[in-house]
């Protein structure tokens, strides 16, 4: 895989998180409109970004780095586990 630019990046990223639903998920009706970007960056020949959904109240995200040395794509998806309000130390 030969990422050509952030765009392309961040394409194949939401391309692939919903090939993630699909497999693992698949009751969840989701397709490309479903996904965003929360955060992209491109260091040196490296990308990472953090996608999302807008399928309410799941807590998953993906996490999708691609390492330009050795043209590979890495994802790991986590879900919410707590949501805890802390007003004390």
């Amino acid at each position: 895989m030969i990422i050509t630019g952030m765009a392309h990046f961040e394409s194949v990223a939401q391309k692939k998180l919903v090939e993630w639903y699909h497999k693992n998920k698949p009751e969840a009706q989701i397709d490309l409109g479903n996904v965003f970007v929360v955060w992209s960056c491109k260091t040196l020949q490296n990308y990472k970004c953090l996608a999302s959904t807008t399928i309410s109240g799941d807590g998953i995200y993906a996490e999708y780095t691609y390492n330009g040395d050795k043209q590979e794509l890495y994802e790991d998806v986590y879900g919410k586990i707590t949501n805890t309000c802390h007003t004390e130390e």
